[in-house]
């Protein structure tokens, strides 16, 4: 077998991200083989239809098995992806928020580095056949922000990267993270998508998807209704307000320097942040990606630092970008 290749990944609440891949959390579990091949995982003799919809909320991530078969999906999209054999050793690259990384992050370790490996299953019908080899964990929302060396000469930067569950809030100084200021929010996108869908069912009595909302936010969906949009716009906007309000009285002073918005939610609210809104510069990273690329850069420093080598994305590229859901 050849040398480990390192895959980050990102596991959210609302969506798994690897460097090129983003899908939904849904899964839903077969006992018989489902009547298409596509987005289907097969593991343990049992079958499951990978990226419709959204988990339910699982603030414990390793109380169940979803995330673990999540991040076989994950590992497989990346892979196809890179063109890479189907029969490979695999370096993970993840990440907890800062708020809990030292209560979970040996619990997430083992859950995700178990000790009956290598790892057999299919994917969209192709056999994998992947050994674990390590899985390095790293705070969330600021390996991201290491990817974007020119913002790192503030002196202090907030950064907030809204999730679909929650907010997880930090200042650095001097590119530290500064413990004390770690908060984590539960203002997530998924708590605006589904205040605006309400909104949306009280005013015009119409019941909207995640998927249709997002796409208003994005610039997109001309189909829909213009009240619906105008709704969508608005409410949107009342989020923002709200997400500022809490980051303040957080006690992050977002007047007095930078800050800088990433995750999956400053792509669809990209639209409502700026200088309006009483920011002295935000800053918004709007590849969803952006913590996985995180995490593999850290790990191949670490690997440089120890003499060692492991294979990091084959594109290579940490900058800005859209994400796109892998086929």
């Amino acid at each position: 077998m050849s040398e480990a290749i390192t895959i980050g990944i990102d596991h959210g609440y609302a969506a798994m991200k690897t460097a090129h891949c983003a899908f939904p959390t849904g899964l839903v579990g077969y006992d018989h083989e489902p009547y298409t091949q596509q987005n289907v995982l097969e593991y343990g003799g049992k079958f499951y239809v990978v990226g419709s919809g959204r988990q339910p909320l699982q603030k414990d991530k390793t109380a169940t098995e979803d995330y673990y078969l999540l991040t076989l999906a994950a590992i497989a999209k990346e892979l196809a992806h890179r063109g890479a054999d189907t029969t490979a050793a695999v370096h993970l690259a993840a990440g907890l928020p800062l708020t809990s990384f030292g209560r979970d992050k040996k619990k997430f370790r083992e859950y995700l580095l178990r000790n009956s490996q290598p790892v057999s299953f299919r994917y969209e019908g192709i056999a994998y056949t992947v050994t674990i080899t390590e899985v390095s964990l790293f705070p969330q929302g600021y390996a991201a922000v290491l990817t974007q060396s020119e913002l790192l000469d503030e002196p202090s930067v907030i950064v907030a990267d809204i999730g679909g569950w929650t907010v997880d809030l930090m200042r650095l100084d001097n590119r530290i993270p500064n413990a004390a200021t770690c908060r984590s929010l539960e203002l997530g996108m998924i708590r605006c998508l589904d205040e605006i869908a309400e909104q949306i069912r009280r005013t015009l009595g119409l019941s909207m998807t995640a998927a249709q909302i997002e796409s208003v936010l994005c610039g997109e969906a001309n189909s829909v209704d213009n009240n619906a949009k105008t709704i969508i716009h608005r409410e949107a906007a009342g989020y923002v307000r709200r997400l500022l309000s809490a980051i303040t009285e957080s006690g992050l002073d977002i007047r007095a320097m930078p800050a800088i918005f990433l995750g999956g939610g400053s792509a669809l609210l990209k639209r409502h942040v700026s200088a309006t809104d009483g920011l002295c510069r935000p800053l918004i990273l709007d590849d969803v990606c952006l913590n996985a690329k995180g995490y593999e850069r850290l790990v191949g420093q670490m690997s440089r630092a120890s003499g060692t080598q492991a294979k990091p994305s084959a594109a290579g590229s940490l900058g800005r970008g859209g994400a796109r859901e892998c086929a």
